[in-house]
C-alpha cells in the first residue's frame, strides 16, 4: 500500500492515548494538589493555649504530644476519589480513551468471550497485588522498631476477635438482602470485604490530617492493622469456599473433614505461616546485605532509596511463584527489613518511596474507575437496586464500628470515646476487597466449574454475587471515607467552638465588650479576631490575599486555665465570690496584656519539597 508522504503520521494507539492521559491528568493535579488539600483539611482545631502559626500549626488530640509534624504526602483520600472520577469520565462509561477491552484483547479475532474476561481478570488482578505489595512492604518499613513484637496483643485484638466479628456481621447483611442460596455463600462474599485496605488506610495515617489530628501511636496501629489483615483475609475466604466446593448442595465428593483438613494444612500451613516465615527471611538477608553495602560506600543514594521498592517486588514476585500469600510476605518483609530502625529513620524525610506509592495507587484507581461494571449496579439477577444500596449503608455502619467500640478499652492507643468511633468507623474497602474478588473467582473458575467453564448448579450465581456486592461496596468505601474525613475535621472544629463557649460569666462580661469593640475596627488585630467568629468572619474579614494578615502569630484570646496567673485557677484556691473572681488581678491582667501582643511579620507557607542541596544546607545550619 503507498502512504502520502505528505500525510500527517498519526499514531493513535492506546498505548500513546493511556500514557498521554495519565501524564497530562498527574501533571494537571500536581499542579493544585497542594491547594486542593488545603481545602479539606485548612482550620484544624487547635489548643486554645497553644501558640501558632496558622500556616505551619500543629495540634494534638486531646492533650495527647507527639505528632508528627512533618507532612509526609498528598491527601492520599482525594487521590483515590479524583482517579476514581476520572477514570469513570474517560472509561468505556465517558469519553473512551481508557478502553480496557481493547488492551484484554477482546477486540481481535478468535478472542471468545471467556477468554476476554479471563485477560480483563488477570490484568486487574496482577495490577491489585502490585499495589498491594508496594503499599504493604512501605507500610512495614513505616512502623517502629521491633512494633509486632511490643504491640502484639493489640494488634491480635484487632486481627483475632475484630476480624471475626466483621466477617459473621458482613456475611449476614449479605445473606439477608442479596438472599444467596446458602449462608456458606455469603460467607464468601464477606470474607473478600473484611480486610481493611492498607491503600485507602494512607487517609489517615499519612499527610497534614493524621499529622495534626491522629495521635502517632494509634496511626501506627492502624498501619500495623491494616498489613496484618490484609493478607489474613485468605483463611476466611477458603473456610467458605473448601465447605461450598465438598459440602454444597453441588458437591459430588468429599466431606467437611476434607474441607478443614485443606483448610488448616493448605490455607494455615502453606499459605499463611510459610509467608510469615519467608517475608521474615527476606527482610532479614536485605537488611543485613544492605547493612554491609553500605559501610563499604558500595551503594549509591539512588540505589539505597529505591531498596525497599526492589524488596516488595521481590518478594510479590517469588511469592506468586511458589503460590504463598504475597500480601501478608511483603508486609512481613517490610517490617523485618526495619525491625531495628535503621533504613526508616535513614528515609525518613525522603520523598522517593511516598512519591512512586502516589504514582501507582492513582493509576489503580483510573483503571478501577474504567473498569468497574457500573451497568451491573442497576441490572442484575442477583440483588435489586434498593436492597444494594440499604445493603451498602448497612456494612458501612455495622461492619466495624461496633466490634472496636466494644474491644476499645482493652486496647491502649484508644484513650477516648471520639478515638474508638473514628478507628471503629474508619475501616476502608477497596484495593484488597478487590483482590480477593478475583481470587475468588479464579477458584470457582477451576475448583466449582467443569471443563467448559461452566459453573456448578449451586453456584452458577455465586461469582456475579460477589463482582456486584464487592465492587459497589468498594465504591460505597472509596467515596463515604473520604467524606468522613472532612466531616471528622469539621467535627474536630465545632467541638473546640462548642467547648470555648462554656467559659464563666464574669470572664464573659469582661472580654465581650473589648471583643466587639475589636471586631468593628478596622486594626490588623480586629482582621484576626473576626476571622475567629464562624459566621460574622466571613462576611467582616479582609481580603484572602492578605497572606501577612492570615499567618500573624497569635495566642488564644482566653489564657489557659491551668495557668497559675488565670483568674479561674485562683477562685478555684480562694473563698473569694466566683463573680468577684471574673475580674483580673494585676498579675492576670499584665499576663493578658502580654499575650495579647501580635507579630505581622509575613509567615510563607512552608514548602514540603525540599532538594537535595537545600537539605544539605539544613544539615550544616
Amino acid at each position: 500500500m503507498v502512504h502520502n508522504i505528505w500525510a500527517v503520521p498519526l499514531q493513535l494507539s492506546n498505548f500513546n492515548i493511556i500514557v498521554s492521559l495519565l501524564g497530562g491528568f498527574i501533571s494537571l493535579f500536581g499542579l493544585i494538589s497542594y491547594l486542593l488539600k488545603e481545602n479539606y483539611y485548612v482550620s484544624e482545631a487547635h489548643s486554645r493555649t497553644s501558640i501558632f502559626i496558622q500556616c505551619e500549626g500543629t495540634r494534638d488530640w486531646g492533650s495527647r504530644p507527639g505528632i508528627n509534624k512533618t507532612p509526609r504526602s498528598l491527601a492520599y483520600g482525594e487521590n483515590a476519589v479524583i482517579s476514581l472520577l476520572v477514570g469513570v469520565a474517560f472509561g468505556p462509561n465517558g469519553a473512551n480513551f481508557i478502553r480496557p477491552r481493547d488492551y484484554a484483547e477482546c477486540n481481535h479475532e478468535g478472542v471468545s468471550v471467556i477468554e476476554c474476561r479471563d485477560n480483563l481478570n488477570a490484568i486487574t488482578l496482577n495490577f491489585s497485588r502490585l499495589v498491594l505489595g508496594v503499599q504493604l512492604v512501605l507500610a512495614g518499613v513505616q512502623l517502629p522498631s521491633k512494633y509486632l513484637k511490643k504491640e502484639w496483643k493489640s494488634v491480635l485484638l484487632l486481627v483475632g476477635p475484630g476480624m471475626t466479628a466483621m466477617w459473621i456481621t458482613t456475611s449476614l447483611l449479605i445473606w439477608a438482602f442479596a438472599r444467596t442460596p446458602s449462608f456458606l455463600h455469603a460467607l464468601a462474599v464477606g470474607a473478600c470485604v473484611t480486610p481493611t485496605d492498607p491503600v485507602l488506610s494512607a487517609v489517615i495515617v499519612k499527610g497534614k490530617f493524621a499529622d495534626h489530628n491522629i495521635p502517632k501511636d494509634l496511626q501506627n496501629l492502624i498501619i500495623a492493622e491494616s498489613g496484618t489483615n490484609d493478607g489474613l483475609g485468605y483463611p476466611f475466604l477458603f473456610f467458605a469456599l473448601y465447605l461450598v466446593k465438598y459440602v454444597g448442595s453441588g458437591a459430588a465428593s468429599g466431606s467437611a473433614g476434607d474441607a478443614m483438613g485443606l483448610w488448616f494444612g493448605f490455607t494455615w500451613g502453606y499459605t499463611i505461616i510459610l509467608s510469615i516465615l519467608y517475608g521474615a527471611v527476606v527482610g532479614w538477608v536485605g537488611k543485613k546485605l544492605l547493612h554491609w553495602a553500605e559501610e563499604r560506600n558500595y551503594v549509591d543514594r539512588e540505589s539505597f532509596l529505591v531498596f525497599a521498592i526492589a524488596l516488595a517486588l521481590f518478594v510479590l514476585g517469588t511469592c506468586g511463584l511458589i503460590g504463598t500469600d504475597d500480601v501478608l510476605a511483603c508486609f512481613i518483609a517490610g517490617n523485618t527489613f526495619t525491625w531495628d530502625d535503621w533504613f526508616r529513620l535513614e528515609t525518613k524525610d525522603d520523598s522517593l518511596q511516598p512519591t512512586i506509592d502516589m504514582l501507582l495507587n492513582v493509576t489503580i484507581f483510573l483503571w478501577y474507575g474504567a473498569y468497574i461494571p457500573w451497568s451491573h449496579f442497576g441490572h442484575n439477577s442477583v440483588i435489586s437496586t434498593w436492597r444494594l444500596v440499604v445493603l451498602g449503608i448497612l456494612v458501612l455502619l455495622l461492619r466495624r464500628l461496633p466490634w472496636v467500640f466494644g474491644m476499645h478499652k482493652w486496647i491502649p492507643q484508644i484513650e477516648e470515646v471520639r478515638q474508638a468511633v473514628f478507628v471503629g468507623f474508619f475501616g476502608p474497602i477497596g484495593v484488597s476487597a478487590i483482590f480477593y474478588l478475583f481470587v475468588s473467582m479464579e477458584f470457582i473458575e477451576e475448583h466449582l466449574s467443569d471443563e467448559d467453564g461452566v459453573p456448578r448448579s449451586d453456584v452458577k450465581d455465586l461469582a456475579e454475587t460477589i463482582r456486584v456486592v464487592v465492587w459497589f461496596l468498594a465504591v460505597c468505601s472509596i467515596v463515604s471515607h473520604k467524606l468522613y474525613a472532612s466531616i471528622f475535621k469539621f467535627h474536630l472544629t465545632l467541638h473546640k467552638v462548642v467547648h470555648g463557649l462554656s467559659i464563666p460569666l464574669g470572664k464573659m462580661g469582661y472580654m465581650a465588650p473589648r471583643t466587639f469593640g475589636r471586631v468593628l475596627s478596622d486594626e490588623p488585630r480586629a482582621v484576626e479576631i473576626r476571622r475567629r467568629i464562624p459566621v460574622l468572619g466571613k462576611f467582616l474579614v479582609g481580603k484572602p490575599s492578605d497572606i501577612e494578615s492570615r499567618c500573624i502569630q497569635r495566642t488564644a484570646i482566653m489564657p489557659d486555665p491551668s495557668d497559675p496567673h488565670h483568674p479561674r485557677s485562683e477562685a478555684g484556691t480562694s473563698s473569694v465570690n466566683p463573680l468577684a473572681a471574673a475580674a483580673p488581678s494585676s498579675a492576670a491582667s499584665q499576663h493578658e496584656i502580654k499575650s495579647e501582643a501580635i507579630t505581622s511579620a509575613p509567615c510563607p507557607r512552608k514548602r514540603e519539597v525540599q532538594f537535595p542541596d537545600e537539605m544539605q544546607a539544613s544539615r550544616d545550619d
